[in-house]
């Protein structure tokens, strides 16, 4: 399985900005479709966006379109979430998992998790 780190969390003010980083030990990001999902205290872990492996396509839950944007740098076999206009619903847990030859589809199809980096979105 491959280990993954994820980095970049925070606190920020409502509106703010943040850049979560997910980085793989001990295999590259080349035939894994890559998801990062939150859970928040007392609420069912949800998907937030994913990056398919080959074609690079991109999925976004509703609550986040248009705010968040997922990419991958297979250079630097990395894969980022860039956060803008954050909400204080936005405070949770956030990680990365894997999809080994994956489409981005069920939670249970990601087979490697993060530990997970905190967010806190408040005033």
């Amino acid at each position: 399985q491959v280990q993954l780190v994820e980095s970049g969390g925070g606190s920020v003010q409502p509106g703010g900005s943040l850049r979560l980083s997910c980085a793989p030990s001990g295999a590259t990001l080349d035939y894994y479709s890559i998801g990062w999902f939150r859970q928040a205290p007392g609420k069912e872990r949800e998907g937030v966006a994913c990056v398919s492996y080959g074609e690079g396509r991109v999925h976004y839950s509703d609550a986040v379109k248009g705010r968040f944007t997922i990419s991958r740098n297979d250079a630097k076999n990395m894969v980022f979430l860039q956060m803008n206009s954050l909400k204080a619903e936005d405070t949770a847990a956030y990680y990365c998992a894997t999809d080994y030859l994956g489409d981005c589809g069920k939670i249970s199809d990601f087979g490697s998790w993060g530990q997970g980096t905190q967010v806190t979105v408040s005033s």
